[in-house]
């Protein structure tokens, strides 16, 4: 089983719009809406590939009900998500069918109260002894203390689970110093938390700070992994046009699994690259067809970096 923290989780509403232009009204041609939040969206990938998987985070109002009405059509999906008075957010992608592109709104969540923070502490300390990994993922609603990943990191290591963190900001600044087993920025966040721009030197000094692994997402150029055992860059088979919401999560997603698997880390990266190509294919946010992702492994290049 694997627990994912979404401590910000979010209903995602996507809209498709022939061609976005500002200052101008438009006739949208598909809404779909979705539970969202990266560890909710890392979740939905583990369930798709039949991993069992438990999701916590917060809950609250009438978007929180449809957010977990929703899972519960989710199979091997377990909800203990724990509820909050505040509102869960919306978050709204407009992706623009002649150029491909998509603007993203988040809004920026509930206010959690010291109360509901113990609560949540609570749950996740009866929740981790009885899991193989924990992902830790995405934003802090307000209310949340800076620091709260870097203590949740250290719950689940002292009872030996290992921890993969996705995260950005202060959030990341305190989270890597907890020495996570897995860290997932992306690049500029690897750039804000380091003051490098070179994604090598970057990774390098994120491990000096704690990260056990680093394994950064560099858009269409695929996955850079500096390791205990290595470091390696994984690259997708072609530039893969389309969505890209929802790939990093479905990365995360392919690394849990090689984790559990105990898989080398070149397996690891290419099952992360296919999954996250696949979903960047997808019409749809935070989707992926299994064929295609079981086609796109045979395609995926991992070199020595």
């Amino acid at each position: 089983m694997i627990l994912t923290v979404t401590l910000n989780t979010a209903l995602d509403i996507t809209y498709r719009v022939r061609s976005l232009r500002p200052h101008t009204s438009h006739r949208v041609t598909e809404v779909v809406e979705r539970p969202g939040g990266k560890g909710l969206n890392v979740a939905r990938v583990l369930a798709a590939l039949g991993h069992e998987v438990t999701v916590t985070g917060f809950t609250g109002g009438a978007t929180g009900r449809i957010v977990q009405d929703r899972l519960t059509a989710v199979p091997g999906l377990v909800d203990a998500l724990v509820p909050v008075t505040g509102p869960t957010r919306r978050t709204i992608a407009v992706v623009d069918e002649e150029s491909g592109d998509t603007t993203q709104l988040n809004e920026p969540g509930p206010t959690v109260t010291p109360a509901e923070w113990s609560a949540f502490q609570e749950a996740y300390e009866d929740l981790v002894p009885s899991v193989s990994a924990v992902a830790l993922c995405g934003s802090l609603p307000p209310g949340v203390p800076v620091g709260a990943y870097a203590g949740l990191i250290r719950t689940a290591k002292a009872t030996g689970v290992p921890v993969l963190l996705d995260t950005s900001g202060e959030a990341l600044r305190r989270g890597v110093a907890a020495r996570p087993d897995i860290l997932k920025p992306n690049a500029d966040e690897l750039s804000e938390l380091t003051g490098s721009h070179e994604p090598l030197r970057a990774a390098q000094d994120a491990r000096r700070r704690g990260a056990l692994a680093v394994v950064a997402s560099l858009g269409a150029r695929g996955l850079l992994a500096l390791t205990p055992e290595g470091r390696w860059h994984a690259a997708p088979p072609a530039l893969e046009h389309g969505n890209p919401t929802g790939a990093g999560d479905a990365a995360v997603a392919g690394l849990l699994i090689g984790l559990l698997d105990q898989l080398p880390w070149p397996d690891r990266l290419t099952r992360a690259v296919a999954l996250a190509a696949a979903t960047v294919r997808s019409p749809t946010a935070g989707d992926f067809d299994p064929a295609i992702y079981e086609k796109l492994l045979a395609g995926v290049s991992v070199t020595a970096a």
